[in-house]
């Protein structure tokens, strides 16, 4: 009887499954269409396995279909795939995203992608080996595409870029063409056919020419980014012009480093910036001074202005930016007291690099209120006194430059520096001129040191032993001194030490060999 029950349950089931319709497949056209895309590729054992005439492709690895069966997703990113693109993606009419990044696929980009596919709103093939011509836009094209993003950064592209292409890109959100070799000039059209640009990153390239000032006309632009090309001129001030929608300028990131960018820095019109979080300019020829008006951008986190031509003193409104997190003035000319600067305010500081400029006075007492700062360097300018004991304040100081300066009493510099304990690297040569090389037991600490230079000195004395303590110690600079005295035999219990410089001192004696 009971197995009677469970009979009729089975013959009650199958029946209720027959009366439910079948779920909806792919067509054959899509099928056809990924499996022309499969034969481009190259060994992949993997997709071979799942890829099979006989099953549904909206079952295939990587491949996703909406409710009525329809290819809407192709992703296949990070697969180890090799070979060309089939231009065949472009055939499946309600795909929306692509993604084969982080492959090997090489030869060109299929045009049918860019320019015939009316639904791919989504195309990521950076991280490959993608050469030759990017597609160009065929002669009097004027359908509008529907594409939003696109990603062909990291490829080995070295064309012209190109620039009738945008004109029907004007639902464009994302284009990031970054680590190629493109050459030729910034397209004037890129923001009059593509308005509604966010991100636009054209870095590591071989860009040159004016910055257009066209570009002014993608008043959504939140991220541009061009460094590292052979740009010129100036800055349009175009950059800077506010939404009329929002009375503000919507730039959060802003960055041209390592091009030929000349002028000066405008301050009546950085103020418009309200929204920029990063800026970096650095290794141009930019010149003047840094504007008071930087003091108004309350949301930067990043100035980066290193390696220019500027000068002056520093503004001391830039104590206003209390989110700053690194400042990078490096190798110019600023000049002046840097104790015009309160960077009491900056408790997010991280980085702070002022090496090789023309700033004097002593290190500003506010600094060591920056509880949080990893990375300091003042190298190369004309800082002097003693080293305060409020150093030891910065808890998360790892890196400490202060070479070529004018520093004095070496005894007290390193007795409170040793309470900065995750001190890695300490750089303070070139300054105690011809003080005696402190021979103190008690400067202890320095745990994590491992790479101590107090070179060109002119230090006298012998070689201390408090420095057999550092046993994490990797470099040790002692050349160019007045040391005398034998080699310590306890250089051979720095089990880390890899590099040993003593050079031009009168020290007798040999180094110890194990």
């Amino acid at each position: 009887m009971r197995a009677f029950t469970i009979l009729l349950a089975v013959l009650q089931l199958v029946l209720l499954l027959s009366l439910v319709s079948p779920a909806t497949s792919c067509a054959e056209q899509e099928k056809h269409a990924l499996l022309q895309f499969l034969t481009g590729i190259l060994g992949d054992g993997a997709l071979t396995a799942s890829w099979r005439h006989e099953t549904d492709c909206c079952e295939w690895e990587g491949i996703t279909c909406n409710g009525d069966g329809a290819v809407t997703e192709v992703s296949l990113a990070s697969r180890g795939l090799e070979g060309c693109i089939s231009p065949s993606l472009a055939d499946i009419t309600s795909l929306l995203h692509v993604n084969l990044s982080h492959n090997s696929f090489s030869g060109g980009l299929p045009p049918e992608l860019m320019h015939s596919s009316g639904s791919i709103i989504v195309l990521d093939v950076s991280f490959n080996h993608l050469n030759g011509l990017l597609p160009e836009l065929p002669y009097l094209f004027t359908t509008e595409r529907p594409l939003q993003v696109l990603n062909i950064s990291s490829n080995q592209f070295s064309s012209k870029f190109p620039s009738a292409t945008w004109k029907v890109m004007k639902n464009l959100i994302v284009l990031n063409a970054s680590n190629n070799s493109f050459t030729g000039h910034i397209p004037s059209s890129l923001c009059i056919g593509s308005p509604s640009l966010a991100l636009l990153d054209l870095c590591h390239n071989q860009l040159n020419g004016d910055i257009p000032n066209t570009v002014g006309n993608c008043s959504r632009l939140k991220v541009l980014k061009a460094g590292n090309n052979h740009l010129s001129g100036i800055l349009p001030i175009e950059i800077f012009r506010a939404t009329p929608q929002k009375k503000n300028n919507l730039l959060e990131y802003l960055s041209f480093p390592n091009n030929g960018l000349q002028g000066e820095l405008d301050g009546a019109h950085m103020v418009k910036l309200s929204n920029l979080a990063i800026l970096d300019l650095g290794g141009n020829p930019i010149s003047g001074n840094i504007p008071q008006s930087i003091g108004h951008l309350k949301r930067l986190e990043e100035l980066h202005l290193g390696s220019n031509n500027m000068s002056g003193e520093l503004p001391s409104s830039l104590g206003n930016c209390k989110n700053l997190k690194t400042i990078d003035l490096k190798i110019n000319k600023f000049s002046g007291d840097l104790g015009k600067v309160n960077f009491s305010a900056l408790q997010n500081l991280i980085s702070l690099d002022l090496m090789r400029n023309s700033l004097s006075g002593i290190i500003p007492e506010s600094i060591y209120s920056c509880s949080n700062l990893a990375a300091l360097r003042l190298s190369a300018n004309h800082f002097h006194g003693e080293i305060s004991p409020r150093i030891g304040n910065l808890k998360h100081l790892s890196f400490l430059s202060l070479v070529r300066n004018s520093f004095t009493n070496i005894t007290k510099a390193l007795h409170v520096l040793k309470s900065c304990r995750n001190i890695s690297t300490l750089l303070i040569g070139k300054n105690f001129m011809n003080e005696a090389m402190p021979e103190d037991e008690a400067i202890v600490g320095f745990q994590n040191l491992q790479y101590l230079s107090m070179h060109h000195s002119s230090l006298t004395g012998t070689i201390p032993n408090w420095l057999s303590k550092l046993t994490n110690l990797k470099i040790l600079s002692l050349f160019s001194n007045q040391l005398t005295g034998p080699m310590p035999s306890w250089i051979n219990s720095l089990d880390q030490l890899f590099c040993l410089n003593v050079s031009n001192n009168s020290l007798t004696g040999e180094i110890p060999i194990t």
